[in-house]
């Protein structure tokens, strides 16, 4: 009697092989990606996870941006409430400085002043998560504070940095003016002016008043320039974003098309396997039916 084995392995090996190509084919089907593994195309896994990490850097530019998009558009909000005030405390200052009133409509008016000074400090203080963003750096304190010892009647406790953010590989946007510069700026400070006016108003004559209107006038000059960093940031940043999302899409997109499969490729992939499977075992039946009828036969 002989038997030849190699005939058998060679059937086994090509069942085995038919059946991992269809498989295969149905991973592709069900995944819609071609490599599943790196060893399947160690090249396109390579240029795949390049992408996938330029793809990280994108998500941490869009967040930087939300969050310096949001901050902007709170400190453009306050600065636009304080012109409106500076506007009010100019009307008041003109209102007192006509000759007209009596000495307790001017001292009304300089409580009225002196309102509008709080509400700007108020502004001022303003935070976006915990941190007043016109503290410049510093954290854990209001950016202005009370202070006897100050002409305006308050001090400014942040520093002069000018935060900024990074929104891009090489693109940073600046998101806060420091308090110092924009409402104490020796200039033209906001506080001073208003401070100022409130006691022209209180004690001084109507050339004082007139004086202490035109440094809020001043004042206001100043606030409604610096308004504009605030505009041109949030402006950057929205057209950042846009960019943004679109080279994401576009990451996504040649990743795809990398490992990435056409799902009527795909579908005709796996008919095609599952036809060539069904082929292979009908004919490895065959053979395995003549190799043991062979077997069976040959003398002992």
């Amino acid at each position: 009697m002989r038997f030849v084995p190699n005939i058998t392995s060679d059937v086994i090996a090509n069942i085995q092989q038919s059946d991992q190509n269809v498989a295969n084919a149905l991973q592709q089907v069900s995944t819609g990606q071609r490599v599943s593994l790196p060893s399947d195309d160690p090249a396109a896994s390579a240029a795949v996870l390049q992408l996938q990490a330029e793809s990280a850097n994108i998500d941490q530019y869009t967040a930087n941006a939300d969050s310096a998009l949001a901050q902007a558009q709170t400190a453009d909000s306050v600065v636009s409430s304080v012109v409106s005030l500076l506007n009010q405390a100019v009307t008041l200052g003109t209102e007192g400085a006509n000759g007209t009133e009596s000495a307790t409509d001017r001292q009304a008016i300089a409580t009225s002043v002196k309102g509008l000074l709080s509400n700007v400090v108020g502004l001022a203080n303003t935070t976006y998560q915990g941190v007043a963003i016109f503290g410049g750096t510093t954290n854990g304190q209001a950016a202005f504070t009370v202070s006897a010892t100050s002409s305006t009647g308050y001090q400014y406790n942040g520093n002069t940095t000018i935060n900024s953010v990074q929104i891009g590989e090489s693109l940073s946007v600046q998101t806060s003016i420091p308090g110092s510069t924009l409402f104490d700026n020796p200039g033209s400070s906001v506080l001073g002016a208003l401070s100022g006016l409130a006691s022209a108003l209180a004690s001084g004559t109507s050339t004082d008043i007139g004086n202490a209107t035109a440094a809020v006038t001043s004042a206001l000059s100043y606030v409604s320039e610096q308004h504009v960093v605030y505009g041109s940031a949030i402006n950057q940043i929205n057209a950042q974003e846009t960019y943004l999302s679109q080279d994401k899409v576009t990451l996504s997109s040649e990743a795809t098309s990398l490992v990435g499969i056409d799902t009527a490729t795909a579908a005709e992939d796996l008919t095609s396997a599952e036809e060539n499977n069904s082929a292979v075992l009908a004919a490895s039946s065959k053979v395995l039916q003549n190799t043991l009828l062979n077997y069976l036969a040959t003398p002992s």
